[in-house]
């Protein structure tokens, strides 16, 4: 894709605070990831003097995201030919290309049976709640977690979509690969990496009782009882 690619006449399909999601125009089974410029540059006034002396190439998630797709537990499964159990649970990654709005990072669109976005995790727990087929899907995904070693933000249901596979709901992280650099580095002691991953599945499941709930607080408050 070496042409600029044209999104003058798109929409978005969905919009978070620091990027949006375009259709890619030439093949629809891609996802265009373009950051919100003006957010972002909010984003950065709004640190402290310390943080912006490291630059805002720290708060950009599509560099960020190139990173994480470089992290160990990715390259070594991929060297040791078991791309595969990457994309168990990622969607596929293909780099980044120009637009008409900037750089975009391109990874495979996750549809539902109707060729439309999958839905999200909260939009399902929304509608289903955490039925069966869904924990059994949670316990899938953070399995996969550990055995790969691969590391992630914290995991919000937001940035999960589940996607029907050999008749059962799987997740995909969407969003929020990857660590902090501090944590990435220590990545390759192993009880450390165990212990990092055992945190956000544990968060995750907190997350996802928070969500369920009547929510008396936000999730920033709930966190500090």
């Amino acid at each position: 894709m070496p042409n600029t690619i044209d999104l003058s006449n798109h929409q978005p399909f969905a919009s978070g605070y620091n990027r949006q999601c375009f259709r890619h125009p030439e093949n629809p089974s891609l996802c265009l990831k373009i950051l919100r410029p003006e957010n972002i540059e909010a984003r950065f006034h709004r640190q402290s003097f310390p943080k912006k002396l490291l630059g805002k190439r720290r708060i950009d998630d599509n560099a960020q995201e190139l990173r994480a797709h470089q992290q160990q537990a990715i390259r070594r499964l991929i060297s040791q030919g078991q791309a595969e159990t990457v994309w168990r649970h990622l969607p596929r990654f293909h780099g980044s290309v120009q637009t008409s709005l900037g750089t975009a990072n391109v990874s495979e669109l996750l549809q539902d049976e109707h060729n439309r976005p999958a839905e999200t995790l909260e939009q399902y727990l929304q509608r289903q709640r955490f039925d069966h087929p869904m924990q059994e899907a949670v316990e899938r995904f953070c399995d996969w977690l550990q055995n790969t070693g691969i590391l992630t933000r914290n995991l919000l249901p937001h940035n999960l979509v589940v996607v029907e596979r050999a008749n059962q709901p799987e997740l995909y992280l969407v969003d929020g690969l990857g660590a902090p650099t501090i944590p990435g580095k220590l990545a390759i002691i192993t009880a450390w990496r165990r212990r990092y991953i055992g945190r956000r599945i544990q968060r995750f499941y907190l997350r996802i009782e928070w969500e369920l709930s009547d929510r008396p607080q936000s999730w920033e408050q709930s966190q500090k009882l």
